[in-house]
């Protein structure tokens, strides 16, 4: 009896990288895409870890900011600015090398209660390929290799 290891074929996958391509669902990516489990693979509009801002985050994991409510203020932790369609993490593949992202950046994600990790390209893929499987709501952006 032959074994054979089913890959989910309804939700992306990240399926090789390479420093200058990606391949999700067996389709080759020559630049920054940004992606969940189910949905569209979007172009991710960096090309340097310095092009990172709260608004490219917010956009890689295809959010919308949103209107609190106006009893918001009586939560003593209630975050300044709400989203719509928040995953509960957004793993952020900074290209060959691990790059940590500013505070600043992050801050706002985190204060939402989204947790933002930045780790190189490859282990991002490799993380969200488990946290997929697994059924977890992620979100990843990945960067090929700065530079290329």
């Amino acid at each position: 009896m032959e074994l054979k290891r089913e890959q989910p074929t309804a939700l992306n996958t990240v399926t090789r990288y390479g420093d200058q391509f990606i391949e999700v669902n067996e389709v080759k990516y020559t630049h920054a895409i940004a992606f969940r489990p189910e949905g569209a693979i979007r172009q991710w509009g960096v090309i340097a870890v310095s092009d990172i801002t709260t608004d490219q985050l917010i956009l890689a994991a295809d959010m919308r900011k949103v209107q609190g409510d106006a009893i918001d203020f009586l939560e003593d932790d209630a975050p300044s600015v709400k989203f719509k369609n928040t995953p509960e993490i957004l793993l952020v593949g900074t290209g060959s090398r691990q790059h940590f992202l500013p505070a600043a950046v992050t801050g706002p994600l985190l204060a939402a209660r989204i947790g933002v990790e930045a780790m190189d390209s490859k282990a991002a893929a490799r993380t969200y390929n488990v946290l997929m499987a697994e059924g977890r709501n992620v979100a990843v952006a990945l960067m090929l290799s700065e530079g290329e």
